[in-house]
Formats: C-alpha cells, structure tokens, sequence
C-alpha cells in the first residue's frame, strides 16, 4: 500500500510487467509518490477537471492526479508495455481514467475535451519536452484548451523556459515562453528520487496562458527571435541582417539601439520588432 492510495507499490508494478525504462523513450521513473502528490497538487484544485499526462509510464503520477480528485486523467503512451501496466488504475478509478496509446507530439486532445477547459500535468520524456512544450505554445488560436501546464524538465531546460533579459539562460524559448505564459520554477527534484537516475537535476514549472499576450504575429516573432539568438553575441545589426530588412528600422520600433545583442532585449522588445517585420513583409 502506498502513501496516496491502496494500490501496490510502483516497484512491484514495473518488476510485474518487466517495465525497465528505455533510454530510446527518455523515460526517467519517478517513484517516489509524495513526489508525484506533490506534482498534481501543484496544478492547483483539480476537482471538476481534466488532466492530460504525457508519457504515464507506471502511473505514479497517474495515481496521484486521480487520489488528488482530478475528474479525469487522459494518460497519452507510446509505450505498450506500459499500456497493459496501467491497468491496474484503471480498474481502481473506473471512468476516471482513459489511457491513449500513440505519440504525443501528434495527439490533440480537444475532440475529448467537449469545449472544456484541461490541465496539462506531466513528467515529460526528456527527449521530447522542449518539443512538446513548443507546440503547446504555439497553438492557434490562443488562448489554448488548456488552462494551466505543470512540467517536468531536466533543471537546465527549465531555466531557458523561465529566464529573463540579461540572465545566461535567456534565448528563443525564453522569449515564446514568456510571451504567452507566466512561468515559474516551483521545485527541483534530485536525480536519486528516479529510476534509472538520470544525471541532471529534474525541475518543476508552472506555466500559465496568457488570455491577452502582447500583440504581435507568432511566426514573426519566432523568426526575429531566431535572428537575434542565433548569433547572440553579435549586436543587432549584424544578427537582424538574416531577415533581409533594415535592423535599424526593426530596433527603433522597439526602442532600442541596434548596438545592442539579443539576450539584451526584453520580450517586449522581440514583440515589437516582430510587429515591425510584419508590416515590412505586408507591404511588399
């Protein structure tokens, strides 16, 4: 019996179903289930809500998002060992819980949503979180069909999500994060708490939509973002140069000097000078 619910052990359950992780898959088992309380609890009340998880492997933090009173817990797999796994949940919490069996990355889940409102609640496979966490960020149109994402990442991945102007960790992600969510590291989680143990530090982030991002056209903003960082240690008017219009004419719509590098900028300054290089291609 755990410290959440009746069910057995996630030992027991991974050794049942010889469920080793795959370093292919980027799975990390997080087993330590106050941990994975602690998780759900962080997405705030979960009554009357749907929660998408990625990647439930032994359903440690399945099973937390369901003894936590989450309505229902849409759990996406690729693994099908994992598939036969969660059964156990599923006979636990009937009609709580519907395991997908497919990839993440080319699931949505609206046609199960009914217009509702989800959470994305998740330890995300580490080969695949930038790239989920992208894609959730770049749907259209915002404000997305969820409400609220509690992630795990590896810590340095976390820090690019959350970094500001001026920090060392502050990039392309930083500025599409922070544009369209708050984002908050709310705790790391040692690598000795996982099976295998990865070698990096794991941590958790909240994100939370923006309803009224600033203004501006995504791909533009994506594309100067990409300008400026991509040779971040030049000033901007030598990195601007790749987007074929006049750097100068870029900055001064924000502000700022073109003498300045990019992890300088503001988001606000990435938003208007994404607004700029929209009305430029409009006009040609």
């Amino acid at each position: 019996m755990s410290a959440i619910d009746d069910l057995p052990p996630l030992r027991d359950i991974i050794r049942e179903h010889s469920l080793s992780a795959r370093k292919s898959l980027g799975q990390n088992f997080l087993l330590d289930l106050n941990l994975t309380a602690r998780i759900a609890r962080a997405a705030g009340p979960l009554e009357d809500c749907t929660v998408i998880e990625v990647g439930p492997g032994p359903g440690g933090l399945t099973r937390a998002l369901l003894a936590m009173g989450a309505k229902r817990v849409i759990a996406i797999e690729r693994d099908e060992r994992a598939i036969d796994a969660l059964d156990y949940i599923v006979k636990r919490y009937p009609g709580r819980i519907e395991i997908v069996h497919g990839d993440a990355q080319h699931f949505d889940p609206r046609p199960l949503l009914d217009g509702a409102k989800a959470k994305i609640v998740a330890n995300l496979p580490y080969n695949i979180a930038t790239q989920l966490l992208v894609d959730w960020l770049s749907i259209e149109p915002w404000p997305p069909w969820y409400d609220t994402m509690v992630l795990m990442f590896q810590r340095e991945v976390a820090e690019r999500i959350v970094a500001h102007e001026d920090e060392e960790a502050y990039g392309r992600l930083a500025v599409l994060a922070n544009w369209r969510a708050e984002t908050k590291i709310l705790f790391d989680i040692s690598p000795a708490a996982f099976v295998p143990q990865p070698k990096v530090t794991s941590s958790v982030v909240r994100l939370i939509p923006r309803a009224v991002p600033e203004p501006c056209d995504r791909r533009m903003l994506e594309q100067v973002a990409a300008a400026a960082f991509g040779q971040r240690r030049k000033m901007l008017r030598q990195s601007l140069k790749s987007l074929s219009v006049d750097p100068a004419r870029l900055a001064a719509a924000a502000g700022i000097d073109t003498t300045r590098r990019a992890e300088t900028i503001p988001v606000s300054g990435f938003v208007a000078m994404a607004r700029e290089l929209a009305d430029i291609r409009s006009t040609k």
